[in-house]
């Protein structure tokens, strides 16, 4: 008999502990929250707008004239041309007429053959030569910035910015406590 007594108050005993253990898990949770479903009533796409820079080739083609390179500067064909002068000049007048188209014929000389070397040392080269320069080209265009999105909970709307489009419902994350008025 004092077996059986001892029996029963254990069983006794272990049925109130664990009773109590059950009721503190319900009534004391120390994160009262758990997951639900709202159903979703609209889904608005945001956009906003990028500038956007597109590198871009431009060609164009230009007519070239230009010298060739100068070649040393000689006094040689102005010389030459001053003392060819100077010799028919003197061929012509007499008494001071003589000198005066000497003198002449000198510099009429020296200039012809002073431009006779500057037109051998500048021909002109034509031709066309293609430029080319990478320029940036800019433009604005509107992208996707995720998606205003509104739903219904327990009778009441709600609003929420989304990355990505919803279904017809959204997992909610539900928390329950207290308002701390007692009746």
């Amino acid at each position: 008999m004092k077996h059986l007594f001892s029996t029963i108050s254990l069983a006794t005993v272990l049925a109130i502990a664990s009773s109590a253990s059950i009721a503190k898990d319900d009534y004391y949770d120390n994160d009262p929250t758990f997951q639900d479903t709202a159903r979703v009533t609209h889904v608005e796409p945001l956009y906003k707008t990028v500038r956007v820079s597109t590198p871009q080739r431009e060609c164009w083609t230009e007519s070239n004239n230009y010298n060739r390179r100068p070649q040393a500067k000689s006094y040689t064909s102005t010389i030459a041309g001053g003392i060819l002068g100077g010799v028919l000049g003197n061929q012509f007048g007499g008494g001071s007429g003589k000198t005066v188209m000497t003198v002449a014929g000198t510099l009429l000389g020296g200039s012809l053959g002073n431009d006779y070397n500057n037109r051998s040392r500048q021909r002109d080269n034509y031709g066309t030569q293609e430029n080319c320069r990478v320029t940036e080209r800019y433009r604005e265009e509107q992208r996707n910035d995720g998606y205003q999105v509104s739903y219904r909970y327990q009778g009441k709307t709600y609003s929420t910015h989304m990355d990505q489009r919803p279904g017809n419902s959204i997992p909610v994350e539900v928390s329950v406590r207290p308002t701390h008025q007692y009746y």
